[in-house]
């Protein structure tokens, strides 16, 4: 029931050191006096944490407080509603909606304006800061600088800027004082006066200050309220605000009713805590004094002392405007008439009681005698946690909250804050802790991350950013797979997301590495001409492959055959990106006038962007306003000057990054956000990470130029202070635990790294006020108990030593407890079941196990591939080829030769036939360019033609083919699963000697030893080959020699086989211990029979583990560095010998009588 005084003007402050009982207050106030039906309510806020907490607050049911729904509210910041309180009063046509010295339109004001003043005499300090401007990056910089400050100056410094407008180029102090105005700084008054010359006639009035001033004036003279004024104003969780913002306010609420309520940490009158000044002397107007005795020998609260100014200053300006007597009556009917709402329920932690001791304003030797000695094992209110790194402080945080939702089952995850200096630094941690533990999981926690920019995350915005480097960029492979990654370009160009690995494989095989083409490279300085490896040269492969299959070359080009059929409509998508990535280079990389800015980049969005969602139709849409509003604002400011894309590309994408009240918060789980002012909501437990000396307070000093950071006035912003105050606020707004954690060791040396200032500060206050309940505990066993050092690594063993007390190490990822729970050197916890395999192995298979034991193991039983089959794009050309690449091409040479050498073979063609492959190869980009190209195709043919005229006298001396193919079989049984293949290309002499021939590109021996890994798989087919019992001898042509299998009788062959398929099924349940080439150096010094084992294993264990420029053979295998990080854990078992043997004991003892090298 409303009141003839329920809406009546004024200006009521209330002051309170909670806010939920301010925000209590604030809701039951809308509800006993509400406004009229469809008029809204204005609410100003300097966050959206707070807008959005006031809202959960008055939606509330009415039964627990609330107003049901939170509808008709109007949340906005205070300096636009004040914009548009300016524009009621005043009138719009003489307030425009924007004024021309905002810093947005000033900024392009001064871009226009600073190369028309630099010959003047005043500016030679920037004249010579913009000498080398090329770019206009320098002046772009120093335009926005200069307009920040102007509009710095405008809020805090307005009788400076109208002095400088009369003309008088002087400073006034706030204690009436004036100097003159530095020589060195004259500039900042002229050109203040050439902006306002140049604005035209009234410029001073359209300014800020100039419309505060007429506001002000406007008001004080109405008889009437002016149209268009709320007729309520709630002001809420604000802890600081410019005295020209007050002054506003406290005008407005002669016609308007403004509720401002006020988060006061002490209920005494603290304004002069930091000064030693009388306070007796002081006039009060509401607070109650302490008493003189009790003041005399200290100052006040330290930590309020140190951490309050802002609010100190802020409180003090309030008290200009309160009259509490000419509305205390209206809050007769609320919480008994109170208007300060300090909270006197007793404290019951020690969190509780340094609470109390910034309410009471209680100095540090009163705290000592009125707190009991803090018992830790019960009090768990307050804790520090030291940690290596960033991404241990989210690891720590992740099972210390486990802890607290165990221990307290009435905790949620929303009743959890953790506030970090920059949100952005740790959002890759969250993301991996938080963010890696799938939903069923007891561990997880649901999370939210708010206060992240745009830019860097969502992916339309990322492929954007690289479509405006597009005239510096390399075109790279990787650059264009990574657009083709961007769902909102994938769809604009009809690509779909499963034809991505496609174009991947094509883009590869084709030889394309960077480079649109050979005119695109020689703009980035390289040589004219090379067009190899770049778009250009794969996409004429592909088109032609595509139009001729495996055709000849055309004019230079090879064709690339593997684009065909259906799939080979994807080359129309992909070459129509091309085209409009180069067309879009050529545009980006010319200087252009706003207006032409604006249509090239309303262009591209519309060309390379179709929108997936209604998120990014939203980003879209807040991209196209962004150019609109900007060219709105060059329009304003007259600047019609020619822009380079470095200029306009960071204009354009800051704009994304401005904040405002939309971002996601209080949304039911745990919030990560960027401690930032005015976010001091209540939470049960507050966290606070990175609190590392030198991130916090966070560093942001002045530009030179600033003339206010000598001349500090009441209500200044400083960042410094800025978070100060924010720890104050967050330490009061914790209800429960307050939990801080900062890297305190270095994460290389071990070595100690203090934590912020503020919270030595906090640890310090806590060591002289507090003490534990041993007698003879010193004040540093207070900290020592509060505090909890952790490992460098999530898994260290302290972790799992004993069992954890309440502020013990502990963790929840049992992952690593079965670790440690494990036996020492054991590469698994047990052996697996059997695998059951339906069907025979091929020789393909067992082979492949013979050559790797553990590699098979991942690959056939776990399914892992510790290879990437998924092509990745490769960024560079060919410099050299490495040792891998060149047994590719060799092998490859082999092969294209193998048939012309069967069927065609001339000796004195075999140059000019093997040239004919090499260039191949070179038209395809397989070779390097140039001289480098020419010396690797020199290398690659050399050895060739000597192998080729071996295997064609093998072929003489072994003339005729057996029709049809050999079964190699060997019947499953109970524990084996068989093995089962087909083997043809037997050759015959006029004996009816069999042998199989085969072209070996490989180097299968030394000068002095073989290359048993070389020759495993053969081994293996020569085994089968001795199945049909008619004898067969294998012979291998390499390129460094022959190779001979002699025949042997076919049950020992199958007793060979036995034993291997015996060696894959238990290979198939563990990795087996056992390395292909450690194991042959162990037989080679060894012997077949194990002899001599100490000198074997030493030999082993250095081809295991490598030495002096030698690559170990672990180093080369992700899985047998998976399995057995070092010989000792391979040997651990003691059957490494035994499975030596056993593997390769046959092919071992079949060639050891052979002499390594020579032709067999």
């Amino acid at each position: 029931m409303q009141d003839a005084d329920s809406l009546k003007p004024g200006f009521m402050i209330i002051h309170g050191n909670r806010l939920d009982d301010l925000r209590e207050l604030a809701v039951s106030w809308m509800q006993r006096y509400p406004l009229a039906p469809l008029e809204n309510e204005v609410v100003l806020v300097h966050s959206n944490g707070i807008a959005q907490w006031l809202k959960l607050a008055l939606a509330e049911d009415p039964d627990h407080g609330g107003c049901g729904i939170a509808a008709a509210l109007d949340v906005q910041l205070p300096a636009r509603f004040l914009w548009q309180a300016y524009r009621s009063v005043l009138g719009v046509e003489t307030t425009p909606e924007s004024s021309p010295l905002d810093k947005t339109a000033l900024s392009w004001r001064l871009m226009r304006l600073l190369p028309q003043l630099l010959d003047k005499t005043h500016f030679s300090s920037l004249r010579r800061f913009l000498q080398g401007d090329d770019d206009q990056r320098k002046r772009h910089q120093l335009s926005e600088r200069l307009a920040d400050l102007f509009d710095q100056y405008q809020v805090y410094r307005a009788d400076w800027l109208e002095d400088w407008a009369a003309g008088r180029d002087q400073l006034k102090h706030i204690k009436g004082g004036v100097k003159p105005l530095d020589p060195d700084n004259l500039w900042q008054a002229e050109l203040w006066r050439e902006v306002l010359a140049d604005v035209g006639e009234g410029a001073l009035e359209q300014s800020r200050a100039g419309v505060h001033k007429r506001f002000v004036a406007r008001l004080r003279e109405a008889g009437e309220a002016p149209a268009g004024l709320p007729r309520r104003v709630v002001v809420f969780g604000i802890s600081s605000m410019p005295a020209q913002v007050l002054e506003a306010l406290a005008i407005l609420s002669r016609y308007s009713q403004v509720l401002l309520c006020v988060h006061n940490p002490c209920r005494h009158h603290w304004g002069d805590i930091v000064a030693d000044k009388d306070l007796l002397g002081h006039a009060y107007r509401r607070q109650p004094n302490r008493s003189a005795s009790m003041v005399a020998s200290q100052h006040g609260q330290p930590l309020l002392a140190a951490w309050g100014k802002q609010g100190r200053d802020y409180i003090n300006l309030l008290d200009h405007y309160d009259e509490p007597a000419s509305y205390r009556h209206l809050f007769e009917g609320l919480n008994g008439g109170r208007i300060d709402l300090f909270n006197d329920e007793p404290p019951s932690s020690l969190l509780g009681q340094l609470q109390s001791d910034i309410l009471e304003l209680r100095p540090l030797a009163e705290t000592r005698e009125v707190w009991a000695p803090v018992d830790v094992a019960q009090d768990r209110s307050v804790r520090f946690h030291v940690v290596h790194s960033a991404q241990r402080e989210v690891e720590v945080l992740h099972d210390q909250l486990l802890a607290r939702f165990s221990a307290n089952p009435g905790l949620s995850p929303r009743d959890v804050i953790v506030m970090v200096p920059d949100i952005n630094a740790y959002a890759p941690h969250i993301e991996a802790v938080f963010g890696q533990v799938p939903r069923h999981d007891p561990r997880y926690l649901p999370f939210t991350l708010a206060d992240q920019g745009q830019r860097g995350r969502q992916p339309l915005l990322i492929a954007l950013e690289h479509l405006l480097e597009l005239p510096q960029s390399r075109f790279a492979v990787s650059d264009i797979l990574d657009l083709l990654d961007v769902p909102a370009l994938r769809t604009r160009f009809g690509i779909k997301e499963a034809d991505v690995p496609i174009l991947q494989r094509w883009i590869d095989g084709a030889g394309v590495r960077w480079g649109l083409d050979a005119q695109q490279r020689e703009s980035l300085d390289m040589p004219a001409g090379l067009e190899q490896n770049t778009w250009r040269f794969g996409m004429r492969r592909m088109l032609l492959g595509y139009a001729t299959g495996q055709g000849p070359e055309l004019n230079g080009i090879e064709p690339y055959d593997e684009v065909s059929g259906l799939e080979a409509a994807l080359a129309g998508p992909l070459l129509t990106l091309l085209d409009h990535l180069e067309i879009a280079r050529e545009d980006l990389q010319q200087p252009a006038t706003p207006v032409l800015w604006v249509e090239r980049l309303q262009s591209l969005l519309k060309v390379f962007f179709r929108p997936v969602g209604d998120g990014e139709d939203l980003l879209v849409n807040q991209l196209l306003k962004l150019l609109d509003d900007w060219l709105r604002t060059c329009e304003s400011a007259q600047f019609d000057e020619p822009l380079p894309l470095s200029v306009m590309h960071e204009t354009w994408m800051a704009g994304i990054e401005e904040g405002g009240l939309s971002q996601r918060f209080l949304a039911g789980a745990v919030n990560f956000c960027t401690l930032m002012p005015m976010r001091a909501i209540p939470f049960k437990v507050v966290c606070l990470l990175g609190m590392n000396d030198g991130d916090y307070p966070r560093q942001q000093p002045p530009v030179d130029f600033d003339l206010m950071r000598n001349d500090y006035r009441p209500g200044d912003r400083s960042r410094r202070e800025d978070d100060r105050y924010l720890l104050l606020e967050a330490l009061l707004s914790a209800r429960e635990q307050l939990y801080v954690s900062w890297v305190g060791r270095n994460i290389r040396d071990n070595s100690e790294r203090v934590p912020s200032v503020l919270i030595g500060q906090l640890r310090d206050h806590l060591a002289s006020g507090w003490r534990l309940a041993q007698p003879d505990a010193t004040p540093d066993a207070l900290l020592h108990a509060l505090t909890q050092e952790h490992p460098l690594q999530p898994f260290s063993p302290a972790y799992f030593a004993n069992k954890p007390g309440p502020d013990g190490l502990f963790t929840y990822s049992h992952e690593w407890r079965e670790v440690h729970d494990s036996q020492a050197g054991q590469p698994s916890a047990g052996l697996l079941p059997s695998l059951a395999q339906d069907t025979p192995l091929t020789l393909r298979q067992l082979a492949g196990f013979v050559r790797d034991p553990v590699g098979a193991f991942f690959q056939q039983r776990l399914k892992v591939n510790f290879d990437n089959d998924e092509l990745t794009g490769r960024d560079d050309e060919t410099f050299q080829l490495d040792g891998l690449e060149n047994w590719q091409h060799q092998d490859r040479l082999s092969q294209a030769l193998k048939r012309w050498v069967e069927e065609d073979y001339r000796p004195e063609n075999a140059v000019a036939e093997l040239d004919r492959h090499v260039q191949r190869l070179q038209r395809e980009g397989k070779l390097p360019l140039g001289g480098f190209g020419t010396l690797s195709a020199s290398a690659l043919a050399e050895p060739l033609p000597d192998m080729l005229e071996r295997y064609h006298a093998q072929l003489q001396a072994w003339p005729e083919i057996e029709d049809g193919q050999t079964a190699a079989t060997i019947a499953a049984c109970e524990s084996t699963p068989g093995l089962n293949d087909w083997l043809g290309g037997i050759r015959c002499n006029a004996q009816g000697e069999r042998v199989y021939l085969q072209l070996d590109s490989k180097k299968l021996c030394n000068d002095d030893s073989w290359r048993w890994h070389n020759l495993v798989r053969p081994w293996v087919r020569h085994l089968a080959l001795q199945l049909s019992g008619l004898g067969c001898t294998t012979i291998l042509v390499s390129l460094n020699g022959d190779v001979v299998f002699r025949p042997m009788p076919a049950q020992e062959a199958q007793a060979q086989l036995q034993s291997l398929l015996d060696a894959w099924v238990a290979g198939m349940r563990e990795p087996l211990p056992v390395a292909c080439k450690s194991a042959f150096a162990w037989l080679e010094e060894a012997g077949a029979n194990g002899e001599d084992k100490d000198a074997a294993s030493d030999k082993a264990r250095e081809t295991f583990e490598g030495g002096y420029k030698r690559t170990g053979e672990a180093e080369s295998s992700f899985a047998l560095r998976r399995a057995y990080a070092d010989f000792d854990q391979l040997c651990a078992c003691g059957d490494f010998g035994t499975w030596s043997k056993r593997l390769y004991g046959g092919l071992f003892k079949h060639l050891s009588s052979s002499h390594a090298g020579s032709d067999q």
